[in-house]
C-alpha cells in the first residue's frame, strides 16, 4: 500500500471550504483534470480517468458534521482517499487530501499524485476565493 498526503490553508471558513470541495456538480473545478466524476445515486459514483480512458464504480460520501469527504472504488478496492477541511482561527481553513493505493498498478507514482496534490488543492482554492468573494461582492 502506498499513501500521500498534502495540506494547504485557505483564507475562508471551514464551512465555504467544504461546501466547495462536497458540490459532487462541480467537482471538476478543483480535481485534476484528468478525472471526472458523474455522480449516480450517491454515495454511488462513476470515475472516468483519462489517463486510462477507463472508468471506475466508486462512492463518495460527504459527511458535513466532520467536515469530511471520502471516496474510494466500489468493487475492486483499489484506492480511497479522504478530504478533511478544519478551522484555524481568524477565517482560515486548513485542507488536507489523503490517498491510499491498495494496488500498485493503480498507483500513478509519487511525482504524479503529489503534482495532482498540490494542483488539485490550488485550484480548490481558486474556487474558494470566487466563491467567497462573490458573496461578498
Amino acid at each position: 500500500m502506498t499513501e500521500y498526503e498534502r495540506s494547504r490553508t485557505m483564507p475562508a471558513q471551514p464551512e465555504q471550504v467544504f461546501d466547495q470541495a462536497a458540490n459532487v456538480g462541480q467537482l471538476d473545478t478543483w480535481l485534476p483534470a484528468a478525472l471526472h466524476v458523474e455522480a449516480e445515486e450517491l454515495p454511488a459514483v462513476t470515475v472516468h480517468e483519462d489517463r486510462t480512458d477507463e472508468d471506475t464504480s466508486a462512492l463518495l460520501r460527504a459527511q458535513r458534521d466532520q467536515m469530511r469527504l471520502e471516496w474510494g472504488t466500489r468493487d475492486q478496492g483499489s484506492y480511497s482517499g479522504w478530504l478533511q477541511v478544519a478551522g484555524i482561527g481568524g477565517g482560515a481553513s486548513e485542507v488536507t487530501v489523503h490517498l491510499s493505493f491498495f494496488d500498485d498498478s493503480h498507483d500513478p507514482g509519487e511525482t504524479m499524485v503529489r503534482d495532482a496534490l498540490e494542483t488539485s488543492l490550488q485550484r480548490l482554492e481558486e474556487q474558494v476565493r470566487l466563491r467567497v468573494d462573490h458573496a461578498a461582492g
